[in-house]
């Protein structure tokens, strides 16, 4: 079975903002199936997100798509919050 792997680096102004966009997609990564691994960290001013999918692109497709969405998704919330 062929594993993909993808490293997805966000960069934000400051550091606050990179928190709260981590916290908010974070817990994705404990409600992934069998074969998927997805893992977000912060680091300074970056979001950095591990995906590795033992399996179908689809699912691997589908992760990277779901995680963009949650991403946008919060930064929308943070933007109209300011």
């Amino acid at each position: 079975m062929r594993s993909l792997q993808a490293t997805i680096t966000l960069e934000y102004k400051d550091e606050k903002t990179a928190k709260a966009i981590a916290q908010a997609v974070s817990p994705d990564n404990f409600k992934t199936p069998i074969g998927l691994h997805v893992k977000t960290e912060r680091a300074a001013n970056k979001v950095i997100t591990q995906i590795e999918c033992e399996g179908k692109l689809a699912t691997f497709t589908a992760t990277i798509d779901d995680l963009l969405f949650s991403v946008s998704a919060a930064e929308k919330v943070l933007k109209t919050i300011k």
